[in-house]
């Protein structure tokens, strides 16, 4: 069982193991999620703290963001880098445009729900060549205003993405998954976290009240395990955001 991070640092760090422990495994399709209000903000710094994980030598790495701005933003304040920056554009054509053939990995940042289409064609054009998304947005498409059945086409293109690492705080804990390890569901109690249950698959919203509530929790998956960590881990994360806007 992994342990929940007291920091953002730390969850960083963690979403990084996960991402390459997925890859290794043979998934090409993944997504990293740090469900923060403050990590949109932020995306270019947790960018910079995570690409490091994807860089190899022999395999050249592409990092997309949503828009020009961003993308030129980026590459303002990184310089020069061993890896390519670019944004997804504002149509379908131009996903083409922006792949060579010898890109190996793309790391698409804090993808919108506007940029779902592009997202998916560019893991049709990528093929075996993996995609992860940092802190993607994409399943709010529903305030897109598309029609029923686009919407559900691009749902079902959401539930090929393999979550490798997911990290959502609750009123009264957390919601968590570390590649490999299963969902889990952590509570706080007096400042440190024991984990409720372990899920094959991501609970919603009234599987997680049932879980925080106890009913229907089975015993099989409770774990009653306690995290070390005494600090409170929204604290933690604060202190960090905190750093990163100093």
């Amino acid at each position: 069982m992994t342990q929940l991070p007291t920091s953002l640092d730390e969850a960083v760090e963690q979403a990084k193991q996960a991402t390459v422990a997925a890859l290794e495994a043979g998934y090409s399709l993944l997504q990293v999620e740090l469900i923060f209000p403050e990590i949109d903000l932020k995306a270019q710094s947790i960018a910079a703290e995570f690409i490091p994980a994807l860089e190899k030598p022999d395999i050249q790495l592409k990092v997309f963001f949503p828009d020009t701005g961003a993308a030129a933003l980026a590459r303002r304040d990184w310089g020069e880098t061993d890896f390519r920056v670019t944004d997804l554009g504002t149509n379908l054509s131009a996903i083409e445009t922006r792949l060579a053939e010898d890109d190996g990995q793309f790391l698409v940042i804090a993808p919108s729900p506007v940029e779902v289409a592009q997202v998916e064609k560019l893991s049709q054009l990528a093929a075996d060549r993996p995609v992860i998304l940092l802190n993607p947005r994409l399943e709010d498409i529903a305030i897109v205003g598309i029609g029923y059945a686009a919407r559900q086409l691009r749902e079902r293109f959401i539930q090929t993405i393999e979550s490798c690492y997911y990290l959502k705080p609750l009123e009264s804990g957390a919601l968590f998954r570390c590649y490999p390890s299963p969902w889990e569901v952590w509570q706080e109690v007096e400042g440190q976290y024991h984990c409720l249950a372990q899920e094959d698959t991501k609970p919603n919203a009234d599987r997680l009240d049932e879980i925080l509530t106890g009913v229907g929790l089975d015993p099989k998956t409770a774990s009653g395990a306690i995290a070390p960590q005494r600090r409170g881990l929204l604290q933690g994360l604060q202190n960090f955001l905190n750093a990163l806007s100093r």
